[in-house]
């Protein structure tokens, strides 16, 4: 049981499994975030532009529902286009906020390698090539 539960404990702890568990959570967060963006942000402006107050209420009805004597013999059927425009418009949204956020995390990353090599290089001083030539132009002078 000892074993089991050293096992376990040593794949909980990998940086693999944390890190992907730090991604789960944040990237929870982040759907609530681009979800907001889409439904309070965007709609609203899409919706100024082209009238249509809500996307997903658009459908052609293909059958409609007969009634008869207030019961409802057979239901309709609609062709609810208007879900896949607003689920379209969601992926497009979110595909492009990932690209931003990629492309700037890339760019933070490309500075900070830059960073560190400009330190590498002011703390690694002079190479053995040059303490070399150095030497060799002193004994010279002699």
């Amino acid at each position: 049981m000892k074993t089991f539960m050293n096992e376990f404990k040593e794949f909980a702890m990998k940086g693999n499994v944390v890190d992907m568990a730090v991604g789960v959570i944040i990237g929870g967060a982040f759907g609530k975030i681009v979800t907001s963006l889409v439904n309070d942000v965007i709609m609203p402006l899409i919706t100024l532009m082209t009238g249509a107050a809500d996307f997903t209420k658009l459908s052609i009805v293909l059958r409609e529902p007969v009634v008869e004597n207030g019961k409802t013999m057979s239901e309709g059927i609609s062709l609810m286009y208007g879900n896949f425009i607003q689920s379209a418009i969601d992926f497009f949204i979110i595909a492009l906020v990932i690209f931003i956020m990629l492309k700037f995390i890339m760019k933070l990353s490309s500075l900070r390698k830059k960073e560190e090599e400009e330190v590498v290089k002011e703390v690694k001083g002079p190479s053995t090539e040059e303490l070399l030539i150095e030497i060799r132009d002193l004994l010279k002078e002699k």
